[in-house]
C-alpha cells in the first residue's frame, strides 16, 4: 500500500477502453506509463462491444482495490464462460517483450492484426512501445481480410518487421498468393492461440513465410515458448501425468480476487490444463487434459485426431468433440471445413484416422460446416459445437 504523506492510498483497477482500427494507437502513451510503473492497473476491454464490457467488468470488478505492482489484468478466454483475470506486473510484461525480441533477432516494427484487448494483440502494442516504434494496424473489428495485408505490410518501416497471428488467419492467407508474398517479406510471424495444423505450417513455410509457433496464455504474458523452446527467463516442466507447468519471469501474480486458485498453488509455477512431452529440450503439446473424450472406456485426445484429419486432402480445418452416447458414453464426432466443393465422406475419414490412430479414435459422426466457431483470438469453441450438435 502506498501513501501520499498523510493517509494510505490504495491502488485500484481502472478500465482501459481499447479502440479498434488505427484509434488503438491512442492508448500507446497509457501503456508506456504502465510499463514505466507510472500509472494505474489497467483492465483492457473492447471499446465497441458493450456486452463484452459488461461481462468483463462484472467478473473483474474495476474500481476495487488491487495489489500494488500490477500493471494489467488480462481476461482469460473463459472456457467455463466466466473469465478469470490474470494479474500481470509491468516487470513480467517487460521481461516477455524483451525476451521475444532477443529470440527473434532484435527489436522491430510490428503488425497488429489481432484484437488488442486480448493478450496476443496487447503484446503487439507493448512490444512496439518497448521497441520505440508505432505498430501498423489491420482493422479486424469486422473480421480478418487477407487482402489488406499487402498494403499494410508494405507500409511497415524496417529494418526488421514482425507480426503476430492466429492459425485461422494464416489458413485464410494460404489461397491468396499476394497475402502470402507479403507475409514472406516479414522477418518473423508469431503464430499462437491454438494449435497450427501441420499442412498449414508446411504450406506457409514452403511459401517462404518465417513462422514461429508460440505457446503460452494470459497467465504467462502470452506466448513464452517459441517452437518448443522456452524464452529467456521462462521455465517448463512436465509431470508424470503429462501435465505442463510454466514458470519464470513472465508468470502472472495469480488471478484477480482468487488468491487460493489451485493453478497458482505452487509458488513460482502455473499449472496448465495442457498435456505435453519434452523431447531433447523441446516441448510438444499433445492436447488439453480437460478436453479428452472418454468413448467406450478409452480416452481420445481431440487434438491428436484433428492433426490426422487435416492431413486428409478433403479437409481444410477440423475440430473433434465428444457427443453424449447411450452405449459409448461419448462418441467421437468430427466437425470439418471442406477443402473443396465436395464434402468429405465419413467412412473415408474413419478409415483414414483408424489407419493412423486405431479404431477407437475414428470419428463416428461427421458434420461439415462453412467455418469453425471461435472464442477468443483463434481458439475453437468446442462447447459451442457440442451444444450445437448434441
Amino acid at each position: 500500500m502506498a501513501t501520499d504523506g498523510s493517509r494510505p492510498v490504495t491502488a485500484r483497477l481502472e478500465v482501459l477502453t481499447v479502440p479498434s482500427g488505427d484509434r488503438v494507437l491512442d492508448i500507446l502513451p497509457v501503456l508506456q506509463r504502465m510499463l514505466d510503473g507510472d500509472g494505474p492497473a489497467l483492465l483492457p476491454v473492447p471499446a465497441d462491444d458493450d456486452r463484452e464490457i459488461r461481462r468483463l467488468t462484472d467478473a473483474l470488478q474495476p474500481g476495487q482495490p488491487i495489489d500494488a505492482g500490477i500493471g494489467l489484468v488480462v481476461a482469460t478466454s473463459g472456457t467455463t464462460g466466466t473469465p478469470k483475470g490474470a494479474q500481470l506486473t509491468a516487470g513480467a510484461l517487460r521481461a516477455g517483450g524483451d525476451a521475444t525480441h532477443r529470440a527473434l533477432g532484435g527489436t522491430a516494427s510490428w503488425l497488429l492484426a489481432l484484437p488488442a484487448h486480448h493478450i496476443a494483440g496487447m503484446q503487439v502494442l507493448l512490444r512496439s512501445v518497448l521497441s520505440g516504434t508505432v505498430p501498423t494496424v489491420v482493422d479486424v473489428s469486422d473480421g480478418f481480410d487477407p487482402a489488406e495485408l499487402p498494403t499494410a505490410i508494405a507500409a511497415m518501416p524496417g529494418p526488421r518487421r514482425y507480426a503476430s497471428m492466429v492459425p485461422t488467419q494464416l489458413v485464410k492467407c494460404l489461397d491468396r498468393p499476394e497475402a502470402l508474398d507479403a507475409l514472406a517479406s516479414l522477418d518473423a510471424i508469431l503464430l499462437g492461440g491454438a494449435a497450427t495444423p501441420a499442412p498449414v505450417l508446411r504450406r506457409a513455410r514452403q511459401s517462404g513465410v518465417h513462422v514461429v509457433r508460440t505457446y503460452g496464455m494470459s497467465e504467462t504474458c502470452g506466448g513464452c515458448v517459441y517452437d518448443g523452446v522456452p524464452l529467456d527467463g521462462v521455465r517448463v516442466r512436465v509431470d508424470d501425468d503429462s501435465r505442463v507447468w510454466l514458470g519464470g519471469r513472465t508468470l502472472a501474480s495469480g488471478y484477480r480476487g482468487m488468491p487460493d486458485h489451485p493453478a497458482f498453488a505452487e509458488p513460482g509455477w502455473f499449472r496448465t490444463d495442457d498435456a505435453g512431452i519434452v523431447d531433447d529440450g523441446v516441448l510438444h503439446i499433445v492436447g488439453r487434459l480437460d478436453e479428452a473424450i472418454s468413448s467406450g472406456g478409452l480416452t481420445v485426445v481431440p487434438q491428436v485426431v484433428e492433426a490426422v484429419l487435416v492431413e486428409h486432402p478433403a479437409v481444410r480445418e477440423a475440430a473433434v468433440v465428444g457427443l453424449p452416447d447411450d452405449r459409448l458414453g461419448h462418441r467421437v464426432t468430427a466437425v470439418v471445413v471442406a477443402a473443396g466443393p465436395d464434402s468429405p465422406d465419413l467412412a473415408e475419414l474413419r478409415a483414414f484416422v483408424s489407419d493412423a490412430l486405431g479404431a477407437a479414435a475414428a470419428p463416428r459422426e461427421l458434420h461439415v460446416v462453412d467455418a469453425l466457431p471461435l472464442r477468443g483470438p483463434g481458439k475453437v469453441d468446442r462447447r459451442g459445437l457440442t451444444a450445437r450438435f448434441s
